[in-house]
């Protein structure tokens, strides 16, 4: 099982294929399993030539249970896991996937001004969201203390070595679903698929199109805490989307909502009106890591910084006892099917 706490998601592939006047030997195959402790769903339409759907399920889940054996922070024999147990002014040999996703966590880092952190798992365990400690606020010591643990500045990759300058702890999973959903999708391109939606624990990526020309249709939820209820419908093609909010996983004390999504720079949670964030990118793993970047940021300072990168983005902002919705040009250019 895996701690999926830095993220809520916000985004369902709707099941429905669309009839259509194409190539009526078309079918839809689709496959299941478990992972990062929840679910995957790939969907793909059938050519000739493509592995059948048990093949290519066996290929799916050795890839995912490989990757779990890196970096599950859940396993303490996980390349991850030993990482984090090594001391300050360590380096240990790493496998590619964990360097491939520090790299990316550093640019990440990088661009947002500090905004991303791969090592606030010390923080989220002194607010309660990690462990068995219930939800608390801590007081200005404790949180001064607890950053003394924290600061991806204090991480650097050296070859195929991960090195820390301070008692790191590492926690991917807010761009692990991401990084995988690409990789899966790299593999059906190589085994000759080319019209899939691949689906890991809500993170999603589509490419093509399904039986009858339609592409596939993406639903984004309203940002609720009583249910699920989809705010628009999407057409994807090509593109990664992730949704992040603080609508689900969160705690209030004495009138104040706490979400889990914290900010690096303060060591404490995020307290602002946004409710949520969507963004859709080519890559899903970039998708994964910017929606949680512009949501830390908040209404204001995320939404310039998605204009400045021209990023598609959606965010939606708590107003009253509702919300309203705000789009950056290149959403509602793909919303609307103009790119």
């Amino acid at each position: 099982m895996w701690r999926r706490c830095v993220r809520l998601l916000g985004v369902a592939a709707l099941a429905a294929t669309l009839p259509g006047c194409f190539n009526p030997a078309d079918t839809v195959a689709e496959i299941y399993g478990t992972t990062m402790g929840s679910t995957y769903s790939i969907k793909w339409v059938e050519e000739e030539g493509v592995p059948s759907p048990d093949r290519v399920k066996g290929i799916v889940d050795q890839m995912l249970e490989e990757f779990e054996s890196e970096a599950s922070t859940w396993r303490p024999d996980s390349a991850l896991s030993r990482f984090n147990r090594a001391p300050a002014g360590t380096c240990r040999e790493m496998p590619g996937s964990i360097i491939d996703l520090v790299l990316l966590a550093q640019q990440l880092h990088a661009q947002s001004g500090g905004s991303f952190d791969l090592t606030v798992g010390p923080l989220m365990a002194l607010w309660g969201f990690h462990g068995e400690q219930g939800p608390q606020v801590p007081d200005q010591h404790q949180i001064t203390q607890t950053m003394q643990r924290v600061g991806q500045q204090y991480l650097r990759v050296e070859g195929s070595q991960l090195c820390k300058d301070r008692p790191l702890e590492l926690d991917i999973s807010g761009i692990a679903a991401g990084y995988m959903i690409d990789r899966v999708a790299e593999r059906l391109i190589a085994m000759g698929v080319k019209s899939y939606m691949v689906e890991i624990t809500g993170e999603l990526k589509a490419e093509g199109v399904k039986p009858g020309g339609n592409p596939w249709r993406i639903a984004v939820e309203e940002p609720r805490d009583d249910n699920r209820v989809a705010q628009l419908v999407l057409p994807l093609r090509g593109f990664g989307i992730s949704t992040s909010g603080d609508y689900r996983n969160y705690f209030e004390h004495e009138g104040q909502r706490y979400s889990h999504t914290f900010d690096p720079l303060s060591g404490k949670p995020v307290l602002q009106d946004l409710a949520a964030v969507t963004v859709l990118h080519p890559s899903a793993a970039w998708a994964d890591g910017l929606s949680t970047v512009l949501l830390v940021k908040g209404s204001d300072a995320g939404w310039d910084h998605a204009l400045a990168a021209d990023l598609p983005a959606l965010f939606v902002i708590r107003e009253g006892n509702g919300f309203v919705s705000r789009s950056t040009p290149r959403f509602k250019a793909l919303q609307q099917g103009e790119e």
